[in-house]
């Protein structure tokens, strides 16, 4: 597809292929809604699932189960991601949304504590579990499709939809917990709201089951299907013949993760809980950060092909470092502050996450594709994404609030080292 693409762009203006870019990237989308509603309604669901009696505990048993559940992350990463690179990107991304639907559905109809004492956490890590591999698996899968039908002169455009689609699933989450803090009062969402909203991912799931079924096979990988089935210890592979990419891939995968889980996930509970912002102020902010994030994906992606990756990655890694601690500031009990927070951090978030496809697919061959963005993405994001809303709640509850976003600015610096090393790739065929 990716050849005859290319063929056909030569002699005349080229016309982005909306249906397959949709149909890849809506499973996604169903993906990062389940996966971000939990960390979304964590706040009103904490109490289900642990000893209502001790708010702070429940909290924390809430997020530490959210952490766990990335450190399996890695292991789909590896074990999806060797699956699609040896029967296919598409059949990985079947398998991803399956498991990911599954879980959320397993979430919105589990009993509480009250009613089974501590099975009750123990089903909610099983279903995390479940939604845990299903996303190690699903970045690396969706990442390499994406970037292999692309042409070469077009893989930043094609990349963006990635998170254009990931975007719009987080606007839908949003605008959910707008809609349901608006209609439902407090003792509500504790009791049943929650539940709606895991419900609404689960049959999302099955709506991107049914769109991904008519994919096409990228001819990337059928051209060297052979050699990934020839190819032994593939994850040793990866470090031994590719040790340079795998530690770009994880220094800007660091500050990528600690972005993303600061503005679309962290936020919302810290806001809440330790600055005393409305609820429906904090999602009405995310909601229109959100909307300029998805709005800004596709330039920043037709930016990076015209004039390169390198400078739009080192023009985000350097802001970040300069206006992550200043943003803090301004989390407050204000829907103007508010709104200025999320549109700076997830507008300059938008130039990373335009490109991650493209830039991750370009560090690794074919063969080794999608097993290498999964194990060493995901290592990078259960270390450091999972444990963010587990950070900045534990710094918050003993009065260090503002240490967590110098934590932030500090891998911003690592970034922003890690991305001087990485070769200008716009333009180029991938390996």
């Amino acid at each position: 597809m990716a050849q005859s693409v290319r063929r056909q762009g030569a002699e005349e203006q080229h016309q982005l292929p909306v249906r397959t870019l949709v149909s890849a990237s809506i499973g996604n989308a169903v993906e990062w809604f389940d996966w971000t509603v939990y960390a979304t309604f964590l706040v009103y669901f904490s109490g289900q699932f642990f000893p209502s009696e001790n708010e702070a505990l429940s909290l924390i048993g809430t997020t530490s189960t959210y952490a766990l559940a990335f450190f399996f992350r890695p292991l789909g990463g590896v074990v999806i991601g060797r699956f699609a690179d040896l029967r296919g990107r598409k059949a990985g991304m079947l398998l991803t949304i399956l498991l990911m639907a599954g879980g959320s559905l397993m979430i919105a109809v589990l009993p509480t504590y009250a009613a089974v004492g501590w099975l009750a956490p123990a089903l909610l890590l099983v279903a995390r579990i479940a939604q845990g591999l299903s996303l190690g698996g699903e970045v690396s899968g969706a990442s390499a499709y994406l970037a292999e039908i692309a042409p070469p002169e077009r893989r930043g455009r094609y990349s963006a939809f990635f998170y254009i689609s990931t975007g719009s699933a987080l606007l839908l989450a949003s605008l959910l917990g707008v809609l349901l803090t608006a209609v439902l009062d407090e003792a509500q969402l504790e009791s049943y709201g929650w539940r709606i909203a895991f419900a609404v991912g689960g049959l999302l799931g099955f709506v991107g089951l049914w769109l991904r079924r008519s994919l096409v096979e990228s001819e990337s990988f059928e051209e060297n299907a052979e050699k990934a089935r020839a190819t032994t210890n593939p994850l040793l592979r990866t470090i031994k013949e590719h040790p340079r990419s795998v530690l770009q891939l994880c220094a800007f995968t660091l500050l990528s993760t600690l972005s993303y889980y600061t503005f679309f996930s962290a936020l919302t509970p810290f806001a809440v809980n330790f600055r005393d912002a409305d609820g429906n102020d904090v999602f009405i902010a995310l909601s229109i950060g959100t909307a300029l994030f998805i709005a800004l994906c596709y330039p920043y992606g037709a930016l990076s092909d015209r004039i390169g990756r390198k400078p739009v990655l080192l023009a985000w890694s350097a802001a970040t470092a300069v206006l992550v601690v200043p943003l803090s500031y301004l989390v407050r009990d204000s829907l103007p502050s508010l709104i200025v927070v999320f549109c700076v951090g997830l507008g300059l978030y938008a130039a990373m996450a335009s490109l991650a496809p493209a830039i991750m697919s370009e560090l690794f061959p074919t063969e080794l594709r999608a097993t290498g963005i999964g194990a060493w993405y995901n290592t990078t994001v259960a270390i450091f994404g999972g444990t963010a809303p587990l950070v900045i709640t534990a710094l918050s509850s003993r009065g260090m609030p503002t240490v967590f976003f110098w934590y932030v600015a500090g891998a911003a610096v690592v970034a922003f080292l890690g991305i001087l090393t990485l070769p200008e790739t716009r333009g180029t065929d991938l390996r």
